[in-house]
């Protein structure tokens, strides 16, 4: 086809009267006008990634069907953030198919200035957008992607509720395909297989021109997906697992066509519908199955949040999934907004950078929307929830943070599968070499066998099936890892670091005096400054503090600051109370036998809140059974009161720091760490923040409330505390159960290319035992962490 009937731009045919623009055709307006948008912003590199890599854009006559994007109400249902300047909306692409695609997604802001940012997630076909709204509106970004050709999908249906994504329907299509003509060309087979001495030579070469026939849809539609990979990979200098798959699958049929046209045989047509049937049927198995963990991983809430609802009888604690539309929730300072919700009174200071990467705190005012992902900075907040929860968009918050590299095994498991498939090739040229001069009639099966039998995928399933299954179960019981990496980082851990204030200690059995400084009782108004104060805040001090006096009438507070590690002031009722260490509050250091809390009023101490701590039940135990692998460390802010109790629960050669602030916490794991030491971090998912994003892993203990850090890589349930050995303990064993699949699926190629090699397999056998190893891997994987986890 000569290049005035190919579309320059989507590859279809131009026809008789192609549209020409400069020295390129074009087979319609539409496509025209995308390579000249393109042209314009200096975006033609587009083309150089890809041949014709665009879509056939939608005439602009057709946009019009989009004005619907300009009601409000309806922009409020698509766009998941919005502020005084920027919005944020994500979009699913169904026309992405390529890494031209992916280039021109994420460069928007060269056509459109008004775009600030835009990112694809390729394996989802989606792209999420940020743009300043009061410069372009969201009707003209989504007739911006149709005119180059990237029609956004928009569905309310997955708006309102989370559905299980449909399977592709393409997949099952080519799979029908395939089988059909399998089937059927083992039908018209039966002459060859019953009538070897050549009686019926007629009817047998009729058939045989029919199978070359029922083959060529398997070649051109079937099999497209392992051409097209494999021109990708070549084309990017990279060796994929569908380069010697697609060598397989031409030489088989070139081979069998040959055969056929020139009467030298029957060829293998049924061989190779047969092989192209079931790589397809072992292809669809493996992405039901990715499918199944990453449904339950998204939307299935293994991620631990909790708010509280502000009821008739007071503040209640209720779990995420149970929060509706129209509830009251009470947001403290440093708490994660959970859903959409109207701001109801006080001005309140929202930090979303969490969402959008901008430090700087918003200023609200009642009636306006705080969108989920913003935290609170100062006083408490009152908001009416008008969204339903998104746990999986809190989810992907959480993930986003992730910025370390990927994992070892991962990445060791990338290179096996690159080598190996180099080492495929090598083989199976020296084979065909050896057969084709000892036995040319087998080299084409023997090429083919060894192809399609030495399969890598077993080896790159070995790791997502094994840490996808140990982060559900985990998930089950109560301890929640931010992705499958965090398991291997699990494993590698030598040191672990304890804080000591509502880790160790029990928050929820903490008995709390107040010693006054003139030995007079608290009047009652100092009484409601100090716990209208407290009650802004979550660390567990604070709530120590509120649940101790037991009363729900709360004052205003103005002014409200909190400064972790130190404490917190604001002004209630024209007072200035400051609630904290003695060094904050601005008095002399006093001598105290536990844990305390200074209390300040108008610079005036009055005394200070005395705390008796409960250890957490086991710890003893625990301790004593982390020691035996781990070093163990405690950093806590509390003086030197406890050193007696915590000696005698970690022992002497423990290293126990006290008055230590979160610098300081932070700068002990460093220290460490220049030691060679991999350090998990377990403490207060917001006061410790500094200390779990330096640690190697972050272990955020969560209570009664439970509080989400984008710092932590794990959220342990206090009540399932007393496991925390077991868990390290099971993902060690995880790793090893990777290691031993990787070693059956090197066994399983061995074996199997030792058979190829001899031309003891056939090509159809080959296909079978393809799938099957990564069944096999996949069987042994998770049947192995369910046994673990039944022990």
């Amino acid at each position: 086809m000569s290049k005035a009937n190919v579309c320059y731009h989507c590859g279809a045919d131009c026809g008789q009267n192609p549209v020409k623009s400069f020295d390129k055709y074009f087979c319609c307006n539409g496509c025209k006008i995308a390579y000249e948008i393109l042209g314009t912003d200096d975006l033609c590199q587009y083309y150089d990634l890809e041949s014709t890599p665009g879509n056939i854009p939608v005439e602009s006559g057709h946009q019009h069907r989009y004005a619907y994007l300009d009601d409000e109400d309806i922009q409020k249902s698509l766009i998941h953030f919005k502020d005084n300047n920027i919005s944020k909306i994500t979009f699913n692409i169904p026309g992405m198919h390529c890494a031209s695609c992916v280039w021109i997604l994420e460069r928007l802001y060269k056509i459109r200035p008004e775009i600030t940012h835009s990112t694809v997630d390729f394996l989802k076909n989606e792209c999420a957008i940020t743009y300043k709204h009061d410069s372009i509106s969201l009707r003209e970004i989504v007739e911006l992607l149709i005119s180059i050709g990237y029609e956004p999908h928009i569905s309310f249906q997955s708006i309102s509720e989370n559905i299980e994504p449909a399977f592709n329907r393409t997949m099952i299509m080519k799979l029908g395909v395939a089988g059909f003509s399998f089937c059927n060309i083992m039908l018209f087979s039966f002459p060859e297989y019953f009538s070897p001495s050549g009686n019926l030579d007629g009817l047998q070469q009729f058939f045989r021109y029919l199978n070359i026939v029922l083959a060529l849809p398997v070649l051109f539609y079937s099999s497209t997906d392992y051409f097209r990979s494999a021109f990708l990979g070549i084309k990017k200098r990279f060796i994929n697992i569908d380069i010697p798959i697609a060598i397989g699958i031409i030489a088989l049929f070139s081979r069998s066509a040959y055969e056929i046209l020139f009467g030298v045989g029957p060829g293998f047509m049924d061989s190779f519908t047969g092989l192209v049937f079931l790589l397809l049927l072992g292809k669809i198995f493996q992405q039901k199955s990715f499918d199944s963990l990453s449904f339950e991983r998204d939307y299935k809430s293994y991620f631990p949040l909790a708010v509280m609802k502000n009821t008739p009888d007071g503040e209640q604690s209720i779990p995420l999934a149970k929060l509706n539309v129209g509830d009251r929730i009470i947001i403290r300072n440093g708490e994660l907004i959970p859903a959409d919700s109207i701001l109801l009174k006080n001005d309140a200071q929202i930090d979303y950078s969490f969402v959008t990467g901008e430090s700087k705190a918003k200023t609200l005012h009642p009636g306006d929307t705080v969108y989920a992902g913003g935290r609170l900075v100062g006083a408490i907040a009152e908001a009416e929830v008008v969204k339903s929860v998104s746990q999986s968009y809190l989810t992907q918050l959480w993930n986003q943070e992730d910025k370390t590299a990927k994992a070892t095994i991962s990445s060791t498991l990338d290179t096996v599968s690159k080598y190996f498939t180099m080492a495929v090739l090598t083989i199976a040229s020296f084979s065909g070499l050896y057969w084709l001069m000892a036995d040319p009639t087998k080299t084409v099966h023997v090429i083919t066998s060894i192809l399609i039998v030495a399969c890598p995928c077993a080896l790159a399933l070995s790791a997502p099936f094994t840490l996808g299954n140990t982060i559900r179960i985990f998930g089950r019981k109560k301890f929640y890892l931010k992705n499958a990496d965090v398991v291997e980082k699990l494993s590698k851990i030598s040191h672990i670091v304890f804080d000591k204030t509502g880790t160790i200690t029990h928050s929820g059995q903490t008995d709390v005096t107040f010693v006054s400084a003139d030995k007079t009782a608290m009047s009652t108004q100092n009484k409601n400054n100090i716990i209208s104060l407290a009650a802004n805040s979550s660390h567990p001090l604070s709530r120590h503090i509120v649940n101790h006096f037991n009363e729900n009438n709360f004052s205003s507070v103005s002014k409200y600051e909190e400064i972790p590690g130190k404490g917190i002031f604001g002004v209630v009722n024209g007072n200035k109370i400051m609630l904290g260490s003695a060094d904050f509050c601005g008095i002399q250091k006093i001598e105290l036998p536990k844990t305390s809390v200074q209390i300040t009023i108008n610079d005036v101490w009055i005394g200070y809140f005395l705390f008796t701590n409960q250890y957490r039940k086991g710890l003893s135990k625990i301790i004593e059974s982390l020691k035996k692998r781990y070093g163990i460390s405690i950093l806590t802010g509390d003086n030197d009161s406890e050193a007696d109790a915590l000696t005698n629960i970690f022992g002497k050669t423990t290293n126990v720091k006290f008055n230590q602030s979160p610098f300081d916490k932070k700068h002990h794991i460093q220290d460490l760490q220049s030691k060679g030491e991999i350090v998990a971090m377990i403490g207060d998912g917001l006061n410790d923040a500094g200390a779990l994003e330096s640690s190697n892993v972050g272990i955020s203990i969560s209570d009664d409330i439970y509080l989400f850090s984008p710092a932590s890589d794990t959220i342990l349930e206090s009540g399932a505390f007393h496991e925390l050995s077991r868990f390290l303990s099971f993902s060690s064993k995880a790793m090893y159960i990777i290691y031993a699949s990787i070693f059956i699926s090197l066994l399983y190629n061995v074996v199997g290319l030792t058979f190829a090699v001899q031309g003891l397999l056939s090509p159809v056998i080959s296909a079978i035992l393809m799938p099957i190893s990564s069944i096999s891997v996949i069987a042994f994987s998770t049947g192995s962490v369910r046994f673990l986890l039944r022990r």
